[in-house]
C-alpha cells in the first residue's frame, strides 16, 4: 500500500509516498481502508521535531481519519467488514496518512451516513480538543459565555457548534467577512473580526458589561493579557494553542479569581478519551455537531497540508485522500 513515510524530522519536504506492507489486525484491532486522513498542526509540529514528543523513526504521521473496516482481528466483535468508521488514534506510531491502517477497535467510531468521509477525519484532534477544553477543563455549563478565538479553524469551529448546543452564548472572533458569516451560520451569537481594534470593547457590550465566562483561546502568545481582560468573575481562560511567550499582568486575575487552564488531548486518560468521542458521534448524529472541511488534497500533497495547516485564512479541516 502507499502511505507517508518520515525518516527525519525537518521541513514539509521529509515527508515521501513509500510504498510498505499491508497491515495485518492484531487481537483486538481492525484495520481500516481510510477514505481521509485529517491533517493538524500538531502534525507539522511533530514532523518539524520541535513537538515535545517525538514518534520513534521512521513513522506515518496523522492522528485522525475515516474510512471502512476491511478486516477484523479475533476478539473483536462490534465491528464488521464494510463498517463505515471515523478514527482517533492519538499516541499511535503508524498513523493515518496511509491507504490502510490496523489500530484498536476502541480507536474506532461510527460514521453517520450524513458525515461525509472529510468530515469524520475532522474529528479525533480537532473536535475531541474543543469538547475537552469547553467542558473537561473550563466546566462550562448552559447560561454562561464563551468566546472562542480564531473560531474558523476546524478546533474553533466544533467548540461554536458544542457550546451552542448545550446552551452556551457564543462569542466569536474571525479575521475575514467570510469568516464572520459562517460563524454566523454556524450558530455564534456574536461575531467580531480579530483584527478590529474595537473589537475588546465590542466583546465586554455583548455580555453587558459582565465578561465572558469563559475563553477557548488557540494562539495564547498574542491574545492571553486581553483575554484576562475579559473574563468575567470567576472566568476562564483555557489554553489550547500558543506560538511562543507572552507578558501578562497576574492582577488581572486576582479581584475576579480567574484561572488561566493549559490542555492537551495526550494528557486525557484513555477511557475519557473514549467518552469524549462516543459524545461526538451522539452530536453527529442529532446534528449539533457538523465537521467542515475547508480542502481534500491527494496523499502526495501532503507536504502542501501541512503549509496549509498553519496558515491563516482556511475554514474547517485540510484533509488528504488517499
Amino acid at each position: 500500500m502507499k502511505a507517508i513515510v518520515v525518516t527525519e524530522f525537518g521541513g514539509p519536504d521529509v515527508m515521501r509516498v513509500a510504498d510498505v506492507p499491508d497491515p495485518s489486525p492484531g487481537p483486538g484491532q481492525v484495520v481500516v481502508r481510510i477514505r481521509a486522513a485529517g491533517v493538524n498542526p500538531v502534525d507539522a509540529y511533530v514532523r518539524a521535531g520541535t513537538y515535545a514528543r517525538k514518534p520513534p523513526l521512521p513513522y506515518t504521521p496523522g492522528y485522525d481519519g475515516a474510512g471502512d473496516i476491511e478486516a477484523v482481528g479475533t476478539g473483536v466483535s462490534n465491528w464488521r467488514v464494510g463498517d463505515r468508521v471515523w478514527i482517533a488514534t492519538l499516541g499511535a506510531t503508524q498513523g493515518t496518512y496511509a491507504e490502510r491502517i490496523a489500530c484498536d477497535a476502541t480507536s474506532v467510531f461510527a460514521l453517520p451516513q450524513v458525515v461525509s468521509y472529510g468530515g469524520g477525519a475532522a474529528l479525533g484532534v480537532p473536535a475531541a480538543t474543543a469538547h475537552r477544553a469547553l467542558f473537561g477543563r473550563a466546566n462550562g455549563a448552559r447560561g454562561e459565555s464563551v468566546l472562542v478565538h480564531g473560531a474558523t479553524g476546524a478546533v474553533g469551529l466544533a467548540a461554536v457548534q458544542l457550546a451552542k448546543a448545550a446552551g452556551l452564548q457564543v462569542l466569536a472572533t474571525a479575521g475575514s467577512d467570510k469568516g464572520l458569516e459562517i460563524l454566523r451560520r454556524e450558530g455564534a451569537d456574536a461575531v467580531f473580526n480579530h483584527h478590529d481594534a474595537g473589537r475588546v470593547d465590542a466583546i465586554k457590550a455583548a455580555t453587558n458589561g459582565k465578561g465572558v465566562d469563559v475563553v477557548l483561546e488557540m494562539l495564547a502568545n498574542v491574545n492571553l493579557d486581553v483575554d484576562l481582560g475579559l473574563l468575567a468573575f470567576r472566568g476562564r481562560v483555557v489554553v489550547i494553542g500558543s506560538r511562543g511567550r507572552v507578558e501578562i499582568d497576574p492582577r488581572q486575575t486576582m479581584g475576579k479569581d480567574a484561572a488561566v487552564l493549559g490542555m492537551t488531548l495526550w494528557n486525557v486518560p484513555a477511557d475519557e478519551r473514549v467518552r469524549i468521542n462516543q459524545a461526538l458521534t451522539s452530536a453527529m448524529e442529532a446534528g449539533t455537531l457538523r465537521p467542515a472541511v475547508d480542502r481534500e488534497l491527494p496523499l502526495a500533497d501532503a507536504p502542501r497540508a501541512h503549509e496549509a495547516v498553519l496558515a491563516a485564512g482556511h475554514i474547517g479541516k485540510i484533509v488528504l485522500k488517499p
